[in-house]
């Protein structure tokens, strides 16, 4: 597999991830299902979803730099 295909396959993955996750505490969806607005939901859902993927991505880009530093 050539670095492109992997570059693109890898941006293309990160681009739809928050579409792909739908996390959401127990106590936090019991709630928000119990009422009839779902654009609510919809806006905790999404804000769960960026909370938790915001650490991932740092830790990523501290990996990827050492790791450029350490190449060369």
């Amino acid at each position: 597999m050539s670095k492109r295909i992997l570059k693109s396959v890898t941006v293309a993955v990160l681009l739809f991830l928050p579409t792909i996750m739908q996390a959401q505490c127990a106590m936090c969806r019991a709630v928000l299902q119990s009422e009839e607005n779902n654009a609510v939901a919809e806006g905790i859902n999404n804000g769960i979803v960026y909370l938790m993927a915001l650490p991932y991505v740092l830790v990523a880009g501290v990996f990827y730099f050492v790791y450029k530093k350490l190449k060369s």
